[in-house]
């Protein structure tokens, strides 16, 4: 009789240990399509210019700052915040093409992407904003944030995706993805990261 109760009290226990882990079905993305040529650059992000007319050119190296505005020599000001890199730089040539250079090329491209974040909240070590890199997991993101604190939920982080309509939720067993066990979850800027406490 007492070794029959000793064996409920241990499956007791393990019913209730089972219950406390966290195991979210895999019903999230593994992989994304990021299209660079479609982020808007902000403040932060720093670009290179060149410039080729004829055997001249002229280069030039911005870091945009809350003004969203750079300096091109013979045009001036322009307004790179809130743009395409290709909206930009076809700005740029179809400027210097109006009475400043005969068919200019422009080379532009991104030295430093700062403007795009990730932002965290919940129980890391540090929250806030996390500067996104393309290619970057929600792994990285924990990681960065300075990892889970020790009530943190590891398997049931929430990640809150887009706006409006196309707002979605999942549930990420972050601690399992760590470890091998489940796939990767890519990030894309703009996704907001919650790690919630656990009750055990």
């Amino acid at each position: 009789m007492r070794r029959s109760s000793l064996l409920g009290l241990l499956l007791a226990i393990a019913m209730a240990a089972g219950c406390l882990h966290d195991d979210p079905p895999v019903t999230y993305p593994t992989v994304v399509k990021l299209d660079e040529s479609k982020l808007l650059l902000g403040p932060g992000d720093k670009l290179s210019l060149t410039v080729y007319f004829g055997a001249r050119s002229i280069s030039a190296a911005y870091t945009l700052d809350s003004s969203g505005q750079i300096s091109v020599q013979f045009i001036g000001s322009v307004t790179a915040v809130g743009k395409t890199l290709s909206e930009l730089r076809d700005e740029i040539k179809a400027r210097l093409a109006d009475g400043y250079i005969n068919d200019p090329i422009v080379a532009l491209s991104i030295v430093e992407l700062n403007s795009l974040t990730v932002n965290v909240s919940g129980m890391v070590a540090r929250t806030g904003a996390i500067k996104f890199s393309p290619g970057m997991s929600i792994v990285d993101v924990i990681a960065l944030s300075g990892g889970f604190t020790p009530m943190a939920r590891k398997n049931m982080v929430r990640v809150v995706r887009g706006n409006g309509p196309s707002r979605q939720t999942y549930k990420l067993p972050v601690e399992m993805m760590s470890e091998g066990e489940r796939p990767i979850f890519p990030m894309l800027p703009g996704d907001e990261v919650y790690v919630p406490e656990r009750s055990w």
